[in-house]
Order: C-alpha cells, then structure tokens, then sequence
C-alpha cells in the first residue's frame, strides 16, 4: 500500500506554493470567536509555521456494515493546502482477500474506491454526495490535526459557547459545516456534522444524509503540535441506533508536516 501510495500522489502533479515562513500569530486568532482561540493554543499552532501538507498514518479496525465483523486495517494519508487535496488509502481484509480502498478529495471532487487485491472493484462511488462528504472529511482532518491549514478567507468561526464552535468551510463551490466540541483545556473532544452521507439500508445503491461524529480519545504532542492519540468515526442515522465503523489509532512515527507529495519518509 505504501508504495503505491507515494508512487500515485507524486503522479497527481499537485501545485503548491508553500509559505514555509509564515508564523501563526496572535493577530491571525484574534477575529476569532473566543472558543475557537482557546482551541488552537491548546492545538500548538500559535508561533509555528502555518501548516500545507500533512501525512499521517494510522492502524485500527473498521465495519463495511452494521452487522458485520470488525476488521483490522491499515491507513495512510496526504493533506494539502495550497491545492486543496485529500488522499486516504486504507487495506483491510475481507475473508482472508485484501482489499484497497481510497478516499480521495481532489480538485473539487470526491471519491470512494474500494477494490479487492487492487483489480476487481467492490465499490466505485462519486458524484455530489461525495463532494460534500469528502470535503467535510477534509475539514474534520484539520481540525483534528492541522488547524493552521483553516486560517483563510475559505473558513467562517462562529461562536457557539465556551465549549463550542460552528466552522464552514468552501472549496471550489461546495461549502461544509460542522460543530466542534471542546473540554476546558480547549481540546476538540468531538466533532458533528451532516454533510455526509451513508449507505441507505431501504435502498442498496442509494445514499442518505446522516449525522457524522468522531470522538477523540487523548492527545500527544508531535514537534510541540496536539494530535489525537485515537478517536472513532460513528454514524448516527435518523431512526436506528448509532453505528460505530472506524476505531483509529494514530501511528507517531508516520506524522509529518510540510512535505512534498509523495515524499515518503527515510529509511
């Protein structure tokens, strides 16, 4: 998986333009809502560089449905911010098969590709739905991990309370909205949103609109930046009891910040 990950993001020719020296400021958290400020403190991002890329990878189980088993899984990922960019390959394996799966958000497209030994396609999904969902995927990602990538005119803070915000993001038409849930530290303990969709159960093939969440666990620092040690991804379907699918750990050694795409990490 690693291989063909780095190998097929260097093929996407992404165009950035780092700003490798621009510092995270008092003055850029001012206009903010006083939550959202608290927020990033406790994140590590004031007096650091503004972040453009990420890459982080994370080990874990995952459920391809309600009633099936937990499977454990494998994930890499590259975020940008200059060419806004999100590429998430996770392997799992199905009855004993391995299968590949990419979530991608790229050039204002969405996608979901599944395929078993990475030949025979499972799954093949895109279209507005997952404009939108990979989009607030893509904001989910920042928030939890690199906040400094929300700081422009794309992002609107909205104060909610001492222990929330509202935040709405836009990117080449599609527009995302979420709430942020915080602890008294300013910690993100939570994340809500209804700008993705699922899998409908009354119609196979179709999706449906759901509420969103992913709970964090605990946090570590990683060059005197917060991210979440582990967290979760659980759908809540109007209707029916919520449905934990993902179950994530966060592996140390995979984090980077501000590098190119496809540059995999030394030997």
């Amino acid at each position: 998986m690693h291989r063909k990950f780095y190998r097929e993001v260097r093929a996407l020719e992404l165009q950035l333009t780092p700003a490798q020296d621009a510092i995270v400021t008092d003055a850029d958290l001012a206009p903010l809502p006083a939550a959202a400020q608290r927020y990033l403190r406790f994140m590590g991002a004031v007096g650091k560089p503004r972040i453009w890329s990420l890459r982080v990878g994370f080990e874990g189980r995952f459920k391809l449905a309600r009633d099936s088993d937990w499977l454990p899984c494998k994930t890499i990922q590259y975020n940008s911010r200059d060419e806004l960019a999100r590429l998430f390959y996770m392997t799992i394996r199905v009855k004993l098969i391995p299968m590949l799966g990419r979530d991608t958000y790229l050039r204002g497209k969405g996608r979901m590709l599944g395929r078993a030994l990475d030949l025979i396609t499972v799954v093949d999904g895109s279209g507005p739905e997952f404009d939108i969902g990979e989009l607030v995927t893509y904001l989910n990602d920042a928030i939890l991990m690199a906040p400094s990538m929300l700081l422009g005119s794309e992002t609107t803070w909205t104060a909610v309370d001492d222990l929330a915000f509202d935040i709405t993001f836009a990117d080449r038409g599609t527009t995302v909205r979420a709430r942020v849930f915080l602890d008294e530290r300013g910690a993100p303990m939570n994340f809500s949103t209804t700008d993705r969709f699922m899998d409908d159960p009354a119609r196979p093939g179709h999706y449906v609109r759901a509420r969103w969440m992913t709970p964090m666990d605990d946090w570590m620092e990683v060059e005197g930046r917060r991210l979440p040690t582990s967290g979760k991804a659980v759908w809540y379907p109007e209707g029916a009891a919520p449905l934990p699918y993902a179950d994530f750990r966060l592996v140390a050694g995979t984090v980077a910040f501000n590098v190119a795409p496809g540059e995999a990490p030394a030997e």
